[in-house]
């Protein structure tokens, strides 16, 4: 007699489990729906980034940023948006002209370019004094100018590259009032090697440079017409300023940084041996 299978005996019926969650793969405790464009992770609010469309993480906008060429000023170093070393230059000097004013004749008599001085091993003096000024009228100009025409060369110099124009220049025309003068102050070596360098770059970008030498002309006319202004100080910060812009705007596309601020050190040393090997007129009485 054939035997008959036992009947099956029922299951319970399947219920259907919750479904996993999706967490922040940065934050595993945030619950979050949104995915990532670039690589598909889910990201809390805290991690995205509004994407062209979409979100991406912040690994995703890191690494596209390192593959996206930074902008960069005209002849090297990156690209300025707010010539900020043209408002710190323009705050320190006004600081210090509102101490002059506070305490009248000190920072003359301790910081102003001073040949004799200089010469017995007050160096600083060099670079201080460019940042002194004699009266209203005279910081009034000098800030003028700077405004006008800092915050176009540092864009196209970039921010350091700037910085260090009008350093030299400034320093420049201290070593020309040093060798060929006895004291003076005011920033004005550093303001005509900024004139020198926007006729430089000018003429290197191809621009009409006339407007640029009547600039020149007019100031130095002034500078040899009106008493009490020192041509040492203007004319050494136009030819160093000139001189550093050149280097800078011609230096090839290849090493260009490395050949500009090399042009830069090289200037720097020659107006240090200047004022370590030569006398002074106010001193040698030749």
């Amino acid at each position: 007699m054939t035997s008959q299978p036992p009947p099956p005996t029922p299951q319970p019926p399947i219920q259907p489990g919750p479904e996993a969650v999706p967490t922040c793969f940065r934050h595993p405790d945030r619950e979050t729906y949104v995915r990532c464009q670039r690589c598909d992770r889910s990201i809390c609010p805290d991690c995205m980034h509004v994407a062209s469309v979409g979100h991406q993480c912040v690994e995703c906008v890191r690494e596209g940023s390192r593959s996206v060429r930074q902008a960069k000023a005209p002849f090297g170093g990156g690209a300025v948006i707010q010539p900020r070393v043209t408002w710190a230059l323009l705050i320190i000097n006004v600081l210090v002209f509102g101490l002059q004013y506070l305490m009248p004749g000190r920072f003359e008599n301790e910081f102003a370019v001073s040949a004799p001085y200089i010469y017995f091993g007050e160096w600083w003096r060099l670079i201080t004094g460019a940042f002194l000024h004699s009266g209203t009228f005279h910081i009034l100009f000098n800030m003028w100018a700077l405004y006008a025409v800092g915050p176009e060369i540092e864009r196209r110099l970039g921010s350091l590259r700037f910085g260090a124009l009008y350093l030299l220049s400034a320093l420049g025309g201290s070593v020309a009032i040093y060798l060929f003068g006895t004291a003076a102050v005011g920033a004005s070596g550093a303001i005509y090697g900024l004139f020198g360098a926007l006729f430089v770059l000018a003429k290197r970008l191809g621009y009409d440079v006339r407007g640029v030498l009547w600039l020149i002309g007019i100031n130095v006319f002034i500078t040899f017409v009106l008493p009490g202004i020192s041509w040492q100080g203007h004319l050494g910060g136009l030819v160093t300023g000139t001189l550093v812009a050149a280097a800078f705007a011609y230096a090839p596309a290849k090493n260009r940084t490395a050949i500009q601020f090399a042009a830069a050190a090289a200037v720097l040393v020659v107006l240090v041996l200047l004022v370590m090997q030569l006398p002074p007129l106010a001193i040698s009485g030749a």
